[in-house]
C-alpha cells in the first residue's frame, strides 16, 4: 500500500478556506437571545406595550388630567361618556305660587268618572333646575295626581314615580326632583281628593341643562357672580370617560383607583416573592433534614384560609365596617402568598446545586455565598421573573374581589375592585360605571398573562437549541 503524503499546497489551500468562513450567527448571551425570543413572540410584545401605557397611565395620567376624583358634580349624576356639555344660566329658584281656580266650588256629588285632564302644558321652559306645569280644572275632580317616568307609559299601571298631588283649586305643580337632561313623561290624574279616576294626560318633555350663578361659582365655571349673564350658555367640565352615581368623574377615579390596585398588584407580590426566594434557596440549597421540615412548614402555609386571615388581620388592625384594609391585605398576601414561588425556586435550586461547574467552584474553594449569588441565583431569575409577572395579576384580581365584596379598599377611596362594586348596583340603567373599571382590570391581567407565557418561552434556554 502507498501512502500519498499531503503537500505544502494542501496547508495553504486549509488556511484559505478558513479565512473564507463568516460567522452566520453572532455570539448572544443568555439575557440577549431571550430578548430576541421574546420580541419574536407578538401577544408577549403587544401585553409589554399595555403595561408601559399602564404605567403611563397611573404615574403620569394625573398631572395631565387634572380633575379632582373626589370633586361631586350633582348637576351630572351618572352621565355617560360624551362630547362636553354646555349648560344654561338661570336665576335662582324662588317660590312660585302656581296657578289656582277663579272662584273654586268642591264637587257637590261623587262621579263614577270624569274626562282627563285638557291643556296639559309647561308653563315655562323646563330646565334641569325646575319643570313647571299646567293642566285645565276637571269638572268633578276635588285634587290631581303627578307622575313622572323616563320612558312613555304603556297603561294607567305604568306612569312612573308619583312626584306629588295637589288639592282643590290648585291646577300646577312644580317638579324639582333630580332632574336631568333627558326625556320624562310626565302625567296629571285627576282624584275625588282621595281616590283617583282612571283617566289621565300625557306630556313628552326634555329639561334644558341648566345651573344658577351661584352653583357655576362653586364649581370655578365663573370667577364672579356677576361675570355671567342669566340666559348665557357656559361650557361645563368635560367627562370622556363619564361621571359615577355622585357625578364624580371616571376618569380621574380610574386613574386614581390604578394606583391603589398596582400598588397592592406589584408591592405584595414583589414582598413574598421575594420571601419564597430566600426561603425557597435556602432550603433548596442545604437540603436534607431542614429541607424537609422547611418545605412542611411551607404546606402548613398553603391550608391556611386567605379570607378568614384577612378577616382577623382587620379585627388586629381595628379596622371596621366601611374602612379600607389596605394594609391587612398586603400582609395577608405577603404572609400567604410565598409558598408557591419558595417550591419553584427550592426545584430550580435543587437541580442548579448539582450541576458539574458548581462541584469545580467548589473544589477550587468557593464559598457558599460566591457560589449562591454568582452560579445559582442568576440561574433562577428566569423562573423567579415568570412566577412574578403571573404573580402581580393573580394580587390584582385578589383585591379587586376582596374591594367587590367590601373587605379591601372602601369608598371614597377608588380602587379598581370597589368602583365594581359601586358601578354593579346601576348597572342596568348606568353600565359606563362597571364596564369601565372591570375593563381596566381585565385588560391588566390578560397583559400580565400573556406577558408571562412569553417570558415563560423566552426564558427556557431548552428552546435555544431547537433554533
Amino acid at each position: 500500500m502507498s501512502v500519498i503524503a499531503p503537500g505544502a499546497g494542501d496547508f495553504d489551500r486549509a488556511v484559505r478556506d478558513e479565512h473564507l468562513e463568516q460567522i452566520q450567527r453572532p455570539s448572544l448571551s443568555y439575557w440577549q437571545d431571550a430578548w430576541v425570543r421574546l420580541k419574536k413572540n407578538r401577544r408577549a410584545l403587544i401585553s409589554l406595550n399595555i403595561i408601559i401605557l399602564l404605567a403611563f397611565f397611573t404615574l403620569a395620567g394625573p398631572l395631565l388630567w387634572r380633575v379632582d376624583p373626589a370633586l361631586q358634580d350633582l348637576n351630572q349624576v351618572s352621565q355617560a361618556p360624551s362630547w362636553p356639555k354646555t349648560a344654561l344660566l338661570v336665576e335662582a329658584h324662588a317660590y312660585w305660587e302656581g296657578i289656582v281656580v277663579d272662584n273654586y266650588e268642591p264637587p257637590s256629588r261623587y262621579f263614577e268618572s270624569v274626562e282627563a285632564p285638557a291643556n296639559f302644558r309647561m308653563v315655562e321652559t323646563p330646565t334641569t333646575q325646575r319643570v313647571r306645569l299646567a293642566w285645565d280644572p276637571v269638572e268633578g275632580a276635588d285634587g290631581y295626581n303627578i307622575y313622572r317616568n323616563n320612558r312613555q307609559p304603556a297603561n294607567f299601571n305604568d306612569l312612573g314615580l308619583p312626584l306629588g298631588s295637589t288639592y282643590g283649586d290648585v291646577i300646577s305643580y312644580e317638579d324639582r326632583l333630580s332632574l336631568e337632561a333627558r326625556d320624562y313623561w310626565y302625567s296629571v290624574v285627576p282624584t275625588d281628593g282621595f281616590d283617583e279616576y282612571e283617566t289621565f294626560s300625557q306630556l313628552q318633555l326634555k329639561p334644558t341643562l341648566a345651573l344658577t350663578p351661584d352653583e357655576a361659582l362653586e364649581r370655578r365655571l365663573i370667577t364672579k357672580v356677576n361675570e355671567a349673564t342669566v340666559g348665557e350658555e357656559i361650557t361645563l367640565q368635560f367627562h370622556p370617560l363619564g361621571t359615577d352615581y355622585l357625578g364624580r368623574d371616571m376618569l380621574a377615579r380610574l386613574m386614581e383607583g390604578a394606583r391603589v390596585s398596582l400598588f397592592i398588584g406589584i408591592v405584595a407580590p414583589f414582598l413574598y416573592v421575594l420571601v419564597g426566594i430566600t426561603y425557597g434557596g435556602f432550603a433548596g440549597y442545604f437540603g436534607g433534614k431542614l429541607d424537609g421540615v422547611l418545605m412542611r412548614f411551607a404546606d402548613f402555609v398553603v391550608a391556611l384560609p386567605f379570607l378568614l386571615f384577612m378577616i382577623l388581620f382587620k379585627i388586629a388592625f381595628g379596622i371596621g365596617p366601611g374602612e379600607s384594609g389596605v394594609i391587612p391585605m398586603l400582609i395577608a398576601l405577603v404572609l400567604l402568598g410565598w409558598p408557591s414561588t419558595a417550591r419553584l425556586v427550592r426545584g430550580q435550586v435543587l437541580q442548579i446545586r448539582e450541576q458539574g461547574y458548581i462541584e469545580a467552584a467548589r473544589l477550587l474553594g468557593a464559598k457558599d455565598h460566591y457560589l449562591i449569588l454568582r452560579h445559582i441565583l442568576p440561574n433562577t431569575m428566569g423562573v423567579i421573573l415568570v412566577t412574578l409577572t403571573f404573580a402581580v395579576p393573580a394580587a390584582i384580581f385578589t383585591e379587586a374581589f376582596l374591594s367587590f365584596i367590601g373587605m379591601g379598599v372602601a369608598p371614597p377611596t377608588p380602587s379598581w375592585g370597589s368602583m365594581c362594586n359601586e358601578g354593579v348596583k346601576t348597572m342596568l340603567s348606568h353600565p359606563h360605571e362597571l364596564i369601565f373599571p372591570a375593563l381596566f382590570i381585565s385588560v391588566t391581567v390578560l397583559a400580565f398573562n400573556l406577558l408571562g407565557d412569553g417570558l415563560t418561552e423566552a426564558l427556557d434556554s431548552r428552546l435555544r437549541s431547537k433554533e
